[in-house]
């Protein structure tokens, strides 16, 4: 059984961010962490991801 919910905006990924963001901020509400993945990844393997992850 799998349960999924997506939705397609007309932004880039930037932009997006931005906006959800704001929208948890009117509410009251933040990010709490972040990760990058891809600057890990290069500082414990020196390796650099091959494709994109999130962004175009």
């Amino acid at each position: 059984m799998g349960y999924t919910h997506s939705i397609t905006v007309a932004l880039d990924h930037g932009q997006a961010v931005d906006r959800v963001r704001a929208a948890l901020s009117d509410q009251g509400f933040g990010v709490l962490s972040e990760s990058d993945i891809a600057a890990t990844f290069a500082a414990k393997l020196g390796a650099e991801r091959r494709g994109s992850w999130g962004t175009t």
